[in-house]
């Protein structure tokens, strides 16, 4: 667990602040649920003392959070922060700050992650070496490869030229001719993504028997999340691994996907930061599930946080900068398919532009 419970904060003299913010992506991004060209954002900064911690909350659509909803419950945090005095733990901090309300995961994420970065700092230690992580470990990140028509799919594996693992989002009545066509200009290591895409277990099984043929690693949510038998068969009869996605998103899911997958995809925004994300990496790994660590659409803030944990686990999708068109801040490095963690105190991160005023 962390090695930094000995330190404490003077809530009294901490300030929140967040902004709200769209990022726009590259190009449309589309997934069996559907396309999208931008998400929402909200920036977060924790002060204390004069020293600053960043966090983000990224807000896909199917967390069912946006700007209202992530600015009315930081209204609330903020005035909950005011109220803790100097003897109070972050893990104190942070559970109060959960019992706000129910939900609001990628809301909740971008305090703790702000808590942790500004943690780090004050011990003037990067995150991943709190958290017990091995920063010299080699983290090959997979580049997602979403739903397009041919010319589209051979313009992104340029794009990914760099890395050796994709991602590649399936789930339609296409899913044979995507793989197909990308196997026309690579031989590279696959991830799918299904995205709760495929609602017959036997029709799942036959595509996961076909994928295992076109080297593809791993099939990640293959089933609606609320089909627990039939995911529990197809795990059982399924050649490669069967990850949760949609299906864990807090530590008190694991329990429920024990037996059921072969393994989790732990994303800061759905388990509400980095605290409970190295609870749910402990869990995992004590009934001998498999881990992968991705993100949503975030910035390199969210995805440094993410980093820190990344030489903990099997698989790291972490490559949600690369798919913008701006980058609001400056961290872990991207180089010849890698993530690269720096020695920055805590997540590693700084604004590459005026954020908060």
């Amino acid at each position: 667990m962390y090695q930094w419970y000995g330190l404490y904060i003077s809530m009294a003299h901490m300030k929140l602040s967040y902004v709200p913010k769209t990022l726009a992506f590259k190009r449309p991004f589309s997934i069996a649920h559907g396309s999208r060209d931008s998400t929402p954002v909200v920036f977060t900064r924790l002060e204390h003392e004069g020293v600053f911690g960043y966090g983000e909350a990224s807000m896909p659509p199917y967390l069912a959070e946006d700007h209202p909803t992530v600015l009315a419950f930081l209204a609330k945090a903020k005035i909950l922060l005011q109220q803790f005095k100097p003897a109070d733990e972050i893990e104190s901090i942070l559970s109060a700050v959960d019992e706000i309300e129910k939900g609001n995961t990628a809301a909740k994420a971008c305090i703790d992650i702000a808590l942790h970065d500004l943690v780090g700092k004050l011990q003037n230690k990067p995150c991943h070496e709190l958290l017990g992580a091995d920063k010299l470990k080699t983290l090959f990140t997979a580049y997602t490869i979403p739903m397009d028509d041919p010319q589209g799919i051979r313009e992104r594996i340029e794009e990914a030229k760099e890395y050796s693992i994709l991602k590649v989002k399936l789930g339609s009545i296409n899913d044979k001719k995507i793989i197909e066509e990308i196997r026309k200009h690579t031989s590279k290591n696959i991830i799918v993504d299904a995205n709760e895409g495929w609602a017959d277990k036997n029709t799942a099984l036959e595509m996961i028997e076909w994928l295992s043929g076109q080297n593809v690693l791993l099939v990640e949510q293959p089933m609606p999340k609320v089909q627990v038998e039939a995911t529990a068969w197809l795990s059982a009869k399924s050649p490669i691994p069967i990850i949760a996605d949609e299906a864990v998103q807090r530590l008190s899911d694991i329990e429920k996907a024990k037996g059921v997958y072969t393994g989790i995809n732990i994303k800061l925004m759905k388990c509400t930061g980095l605290h409970e994300a190295q609870k749910m990496i402990l869990l995992a790994r004590k009934y001998g599930m498999k881990i992968m660590i991705g993100c949503m659409s975030e910035t390199s803030c969210g995805v440094s946080a993410a980093a820190q944990l990344a030489p903990l686990v099997d698989w790291i999708d972490l490559d949600g900068p690369l798919l913008l068109k701006e980058d609001f801040f400056d961290g872990a490095l991207f180089s010849k398919g890698k993530i690269i963690l720096n020695d920055l105190p805590g997540i590693g991160v700084k604004p590459n532009t005026a954020l908060f005023q």
